[in-house]
């Protein structure tokens, strides 16, 4: 019988994209005969060591993934792939990465949780290069030619053995989304973190838990109850190293933070878990909220997915902008760096109320060297023009208003536009620091 037969695939259009999870050890040749439609293959959970070099045969193919297998290099047939645009080795047992293995078309670089101690100089001469993500390696600095990687917009470089940002890196004129915890140039300051925050010490015999209410890549919550008999949720850590960093960051970052109208508050430390793991009790968020947006997709690459449906009123893309902007405000007052500031990890209730969460990519920012902070606010800045961007698409000015209102809303939009034009401005140094974007959005919605 054929192989093709007797794997389960998983398809978007037939033969458009396939999965095989059987824990292989050899590349079945069987695939090959999709070759004029495969887009999409996912070879991931297997033990495969190498690719076929005739892989580039599949001519179509845009995306591998090929995750948790036991791949040492990168495969050189990558680089002969004219269509491949993601690729995804996570997982595995990689060292070398050579320039000859990367595709033409590279657009979005998967290579996190692995033995990586550098990578090619030929990366930085990938013009449609958009997302990379290298956290958990040991990675000590980034090929310099990196500099010209002017469309890059998401890095990760969390968990390796850096001993400083390169300076380039903070010019990069479109990066959004950064995040380095883990590493030996922040470890001071992500333990001086978990040290100092004045949070209250929670023991695990006081909470009792009850339904799961999700589950992320660095932990799992729980509702739980407290025993006071008050409702709180308890986010208990993995432990593992996810794609943004280290749970270890995240709970420090959550902990630093603050108090904040527009931010899960954090109650306290869970302690004397009976398996030694780390948790955090925080307020529970009713039921009723919902995420603004879903996160990028395989076509989006970096931008998140909205409901095609969603649109606003300005005045309520006026206040999420506002509380946002106020949240980011204080989070780089108090050395946070988000790092990935996005729609999809923001909370929107019934009276659009927003809260800001998953700190899985936070990273703290240096006390001393003041122009560094700025530059990666700046970052930051970039990011809330993109999520301001995607507010104003979905705004439709009144039209079944008094002229005087109409001209009024046409003009408060216009002000956000040409807000939002310098939050993405390509030179960093151009943009707007948070406090600014909180001052005029606050008198944007004191005009209204």
């Amino acid at each position: 019988m054929h192989l093709l037969s007797l794997i389960p695939m998983e398809k978007t259009t037939p033969t458009n994209r396939y999965e095989l999870r059987a824990g292989l050890k050899e590349f079945p040749r069987e695939i090959f005969d999709l070759a004029d439609t495969l887009e999409i293959l996912d070879i991931s959970g297997n033990q495969f060591t190498s690719l076929p070099d005739d892989l580039d045969r599949l001519h179509k193919l845009k995306v591998l993934f090929c995750s948790d297998n036991l791949f040492t290099e990168l495969p050189e047939v990558l680089g002969r792939c004219s269509s491949l645009s993601m690729v995804g080795f996570r997982n595995n047992l990689l060292r070398q990465v050579t320039a000859s293995s990367l595709p033409p078309n590279l657009r979005w670089l998967i290579l996190t949780g692995n033995q990586i101690e550098k990578l090619p100089a030929e990366l930085g001469r990938r013009p449609l290069l958009q997302k990379l993500m290298v956290a958990g390696n040991r990675l000590k600095t980034l090929p310099v030619e990196m500099a010209g990687c002017n469309n890059l917009q998401l890095l990760r470089i969390a968990a390796n053995q850096f001993e400083a940002l390169p300076e380039w890196l903070l010019k990069l004129p479109r990066l959004s989304w950064l995040s380095y915890s883990g590493n030996p140039f922040s470890a001071d300051r992500e333990a001086r973190a978990l040290a100092d925050a004045p949070v209250e010490i929670v023991a695990w015999d006081r909470l009792t838990l009850q339904q799961k209410l999700g589950e992320g890549a660095s932990g799992v919550i729980h509702q739980a109850v407290t025993v006071d008999g008050a409702a709180v949720a308890v986010k208990l850590f993995k432990g593992e190293l996810t794609s943004d960093g280290l749970p270890y960051s995240e709970m420090a970052a959550c902990m630093r933070a603050g108090v904040h109208p527009n931010l899960i508050a954090v109650q306290g430390k869970v302690t004397d878990h009976p398996e030694n793991t780390a948790g955090l009790v925080m307020s529970l968020v009713d039921s009723r909220y919902r995420n603004l947006a879903g996160p990028p997709s395989l076509e989006s690459c970096t931008r998140d997915v909205y409901d095609t449906q969603l649109g606003f009123s300005l005045s309520e893309a006026l206040r999420i902008a506002h509380d946002m902007a106020s949240v980011a405000a204080q989070l780089h007052a108090n050395g946070i760096m988000h790092g990935d500031f996005y729609a999809h990890n923001i909370l929107l209730g019934d009276a659009g109320h927003a809260l800001l969460g998953d700190f899985g990519a936070a990273c703290f920012v240096s006390e001393s060297d003041r122009e560094q902070a700025l530059n990666l606010e700046r970052i930051e800045v970039r990011a809330f023009g993109c999520l301001l961007e995607e507010l104003l698409d979905r705004v439709a000015v009144l039209s079944d208003v008094n002229e005087e209102s109409a001209l009024s809303e046409r003009a408060t939009k216009k002000e956000l536009e040409i807000l939002r034009d310098r939050c993405l401005a390509s030179d960093v140094k151009q943009r707007p620091a948070f406090q600014e974007i909180l001052c005029l959005l606050k008198q944007q919605a004191s005009a209204r």
